[in-house]
């Protein structure tokens, strides 16, 4: 089995979207486990707060199979493949991790998420904090205590899974 880290996001309906999102994501693995909701400010446009959290998983699916089946839950709640890039979702996930995998392209791997932004890295940290990031030397919450951007995110109270 291959540890898949992903990172999953909604302003759109949140707590629906997300709910949903980890219920599809609990039929690849009944076992996953999530980090704590976190609600994040927009980055690239204005729009509603973003609810994101970090799903781990196991599966026997290659990389292309698990992209795959991704998009499929994505596209089942609306995300449309073509949409501009900085908008409003109703569901994004995106792939960060597949093992041990690092490369830089087709995708990339682990995907520059990781290290750009407060609302995938703190999840990360708090999911795997010991765990060593591929192709780094650094392990997650390493990289959190590193990490320097000003974006605001905390952790939801009122809502969880």
């Amino acid at each position: 089995m291959i540890q898949v880290l992903v990172s999953v996001g909604s302003n759109i309906e949140r707590e629906h979207h997300i709910s949903e999102g980890i219920a599809a994501l609990r039929e690849l693995d009944p076992e996953c486990r999530c980090s704590r909701i976190f609600e994040a400010v927009p980055v690239g446009f204005e729009g509603p707060n973003f609810y994101n959290l970090v799903v781990e998983l196991h599966t026997e699916l290659s990389l292309e199979g698990i992209m795959a089946a991704l998009r499929e839950i994505e596209s089942r709640w609306g995300r449309e493949r073509d949409a501009i890039k900085f908008r409003d979702r109703t569901l994004d996930i995106d792939l960060l991790t597949y093992g041990e995998l690092a490369q830089p392209e087709g995708p990339t791997l682990p995907r520059n998420d990781v290290y750009k932004f407060a609302f995938t890295l703190w999840p990360l940290a708090e999911l795997c904090p010991d765990q060593v990031i591929p192709g780094d030397d650094k392990t997650y919450q390493e990289a959190w205590d590193a990490f320097s951007e000003e974006q605001p995110l905390w952790p939801v109270t009122d809502f969880s899974l």
